[in-house]
């Protein structure tokens, strides 16, 4: 493997303190920091600004202990042969405390066998607190004088910040292809097979997949390319997650934590797939992994992933009542509707990470309803549907007052925000609320994209408003007597 120009990767034996100095490195808690040595199994990565550069945290070797089988053990130590050859740039991470270890020795052999630059790091080094080993212990090693830090506290940091940057040089033009980059997260329950997906995308068993519920416990990031039928180039980042647990079926904080590092890459991603299990159906968690991506207003696309089991059972007859495999996606598709609220016309792929059946399709979907999300919508038509939606269906009678929009306007994008001047905003139910949000994602073509309203009563609105009203009118009839429609709009509707 090619090393990646401007990436970092942080080895080391367990328990060093590895993922809290990448935490401290990328100033910010991605890696889960945890006393109990396995805690770290896939590479978790993060970019590090002020430095322009790949940070890779990566298991810990020689793993040991009931919570870590050997299967898993065997694919983290992979996990770290992957970093070591995939950076241009090594941290050997050692304890100051406890001096050079049998394990960091074998690591270190490793290390100066791929003839890679490394700089040893002494972590744990907290000023007066705790006996350092002799300088000349950690010479034994060959990657010199190392460098004291405390990952904790923050010692020794600037100067470890300052050698890395020696090492990778000066920062190169960003790609054409990286401002394009789309950000895609599957999120889903456990074993559903969110790390097979990624390892389909990536043609490659890059991610540790397992059929133990819980394999993966960080959220993993990884840019690739996809090449479409037509030659063309799609660049993606792709995050992989933990499986979603209910919160009350929580056993450790490891996997508090882990479940928090899933949900803030629903927040972090362009587009989602909410992964569902062909099998088992809709489930209660997944209902509430749902809540979590409406509550991030996030554009969804729904993956039902093993359906080449489906296709197999159906060879051998009928499957619970369905005679073909047709009528058991239809039906399929038909309750997982009724059980979950999504954004209206979300995407349903049907798709295979075994076989690669459908693969290619979720991937343009996701582009498609990334592209949506840039629609800007003329004030005069956004008003016009309302108007519309108003008289088709007018809303129901709330605390004795029908909810009534004056008059709205798009305020932003990523997700679509609506500004809606109204008569009372607590007269506005949540049922008539999806019913303006599907009435305008069907008019428009947005397919897939949340909606947010923010909703200004008469009583809440300051001068501004009413000062932005007023320009609005003004602006809205002169493009009426121009006879322009692009701005015309029911003046009635500005009598507010």
């Amino acid at each position: 493997m090619t090393p990646v120009p401007r990436t970092v990767a942080i080895v080391g034996r367990p328990n060093v303190g590895k993922s809290r100095l990448f935490n401290r490195l990328a100033r910010k808690r991605i890696s889960i920091v945890h006393d109990m040595p396995g805690v770290t199994r896939d590479v978790v990565n993060a970019e590090v600004k002020d430095g322009s550069y790949t940070l890779l945290d990566t298991g810990g070797l020689g793993l040991t202990g009931s919570d870590t089988p050997a299967r898993i053990t065997k694919a983290s130590e992979e996990q770290v042969g992957f970093a070591i050859e995939a950076a241009a740039v090594i941290l050997f991470v050692i304890d100051a405390r406890d001096g050079v270890a049998p394990l960091d020795e074998r690591i270190a052999q490793l290390l100066r066998r791929s003839k890679k630059t490394v700089l040893l790091v002494a972590n744990k080094a907290d000023s007066g607190k705790e006996k350092i080993r002799e300088i000349s212990e950690f010479f034994r090693l060959g990657f010199g004088e190392p460098f004291y830090v405390s990952a904790e506290h923050g010692n020794g940091e600037a100067e470890l910040r300052d050698a890395v940057l020696a090492k990778l040089g000066p920062i190169p033009e960003q790609s054409d292809l990286d401002k394009e980059r789309l950000n895609i997260c599957f999120v889903g329950r456990p074993n559903v097979g969110k790390s097979s997906l990624s390892n389909r995308l990536l043609n490659s068993d890059r991610l540790i997949v397992s059929d133990m519920p819980g394999t993966t416990r960080d959220a993993v990031e990884l840019d690739f390319i996809y090449l479409s039928k037509e030659g063309k180039k799609w660049p993606f980042r792709l995050i992989d997650t933990a499986g979603i647990r209910a919160a009350t079926k929580l056993s450790s904080s490891v996997e508090y934590f882990s479940r928090l590092r899933s949900l803030e890459a629903i927040h972090s991603a362009d587009v989602v797939f909410m992964v569902l299990d062909a099998m088992d159906g809709v489930t209660h968690q997944d209902q509430a992994i749902a809540g979590e991506i409406i509550k991030a207003a996030k554009p969804i696309v729904i993956v039902v992933n093993k359906w080449d089991l489906v296709h197999d059972r159906f060879r051998k007859g009928p499957v619970d009542g369905f005679a073909t495999e047709r009528g058991y996606r239809e039906n399929f598709e038909k309750v997982m509707f009724e059980k979950l609220f999504f954004t209206p016309g979300a995407p349903v792929m049907f798709v295979s990470a075994l076989t690669g059946h459908e693969i290619a399709r979720m991937l343009k979907s996701a582009r498609a309803l990334d592209k949506r999300l840039d629609t800007k919508i003329p004030t005069a038509k956004l008003n016009a549907c309302i108007i519309k939606l108003a008289d088709r269906t007018p809303p129901p009678s709330t605390y004795n007052i029908r909810f009534k929009v004056y008059y709205g306007t798009q305020t932003g994008s990523r997700p679509f925000r609506m500004k809606l001047f109204c008569n009372q905003e607590r007269s506005l139910t949540e049922s008539y609320r999806r019913y303006l949000e599907a009435g305008l994602v069907k008019e428009f073509d947005l397919d897939g994209c949340p909606i947010h309203f923010d909703l200004i009563g008469k009583k809440n609105r300051t001068a501004a408003d009413r000062i932005a009203a007023k320009g609005t009118r003004k602006n809205l009839r002169l493009a009426e007597a121009r006879g322009s429609d692009e701005e015309v709009i029911d003046p009635s509707l500005l009598d507010y």
